[in-house]
């Protein structure tokens, strides 16, 4: 991630009623495999660092006697109690701030997680943040994963591709500002740095899903490099162009995709 790029609130701007339905949830295994691996007994904190609407949040909150959810956005943050309520989880509680504030005086946790969120932040700065608000024996977890696509399936992912370009350009769009490069990679060092060890890593197993033409569409509108203001006046006939893509594709309005498997990565302070 280019140096001159910085965040602003437009990143997500729009996305926030795509989210929870274009990108495909975190499974229970998942769930299962952190109790597993952490001995977790639903006692302690879990602090969910750039939550959006509570993806991950929501999955662990079992888990534990208190979820926080942490995220700059404040629609996501709407999307997370609304998704919480649904679900009928009563032991979240949702804090609208930057992960840079940390630790902003949330206290202690058994266990912080960034879900395809780290890439997003003042890397090193936040990482020392959350080091210190690890209560002792706890973890901060870097989830791996892709939700918004497949490595393999039906979607035509190459042809969705190139229509946002043919729109906003070849240049990947975040926010007000562009990410010529892609996103920061690299993680490994910036933790070791901050004062962490490890990391120890378990997966669970990719799977296939099956989605219909508006989940894919809402997957699509879910990435920070397709949000819907990035299109301005064009994106109704954005979306009537994707769609038509998408019938072209599967005239009976359904896709299969595998997902790739979730990796963990636990680091110890």
């Amino acid at each position: 991630m280019s140096d001159a790029w910085e965040w602003d609130p437009s990143l997500y701007s729009g996305s926030a009623e795509y989210y929870a339905r274009g990108r495909a949830g975190y499974p229970p295994e998942l769930a299962a495999a952190f109790a597993a691996e952490l001995g977790l007994d639903g006692s302690g904190r879990l602090l969910d660092v750039g939550c959006g609407p509570g993806s991950l949040t929501l999955r662990l909150a079992g888990s534990f006697e208190e979820a926080v959810g942490l995220d700059a956005d404040a629609d996501m943050l709407g999307e997370a109690t609304r998704l919480a309520a649904e679900a009928g989880i009563r032991n979240c509680r949702w804090v609208r701030r930057r992960a840079e504030e940390l630790p902003a005086g949330l206290g202690r946790f058994r266990l912080v997680t960034f879900a395809q969120s780290f890439h997003w932040f003042d890397r090193a700065r936040v990482a020392a943040a959350v080091r210190g608000m690890l209560e002792p024996g706890g973890a901060c977890a870097h989830v791996h994963a892709t939700t918004h696509e497949g490595v393999e399936g039906s979607v035509p992912r190459a042809e969705i591709a190139e229509l946002v370009r043919s729109y906003l350009g070849s240049v990947r769009r975040a926010g007000q500002g562009t990410l010529p490069e892609g996103t920061a990679a690299g993680e490994s060092e910036i933790y070791r740095a901050a004062g962490f060890r490890g990391p120890r890593r378990f997966e669970v197993p990719g799977r296939d899903v099956t989605r219909t033409a508006d989940d894919v569409v809402a997957g699509v509108f879910s990435l920070s490099s397709a949000a819907p203001h990035l299109f301005g006046d064009r994106r109704a006939e954005f979306e009537a162009e994707l769609r038509a893509l998408l019938h072209r594709a599967s005239p009976g309005g359904t896709f299969t995709e595998r997902l790739r498997e979730i990796a963990v990565d636990l680091w110890l302070p």
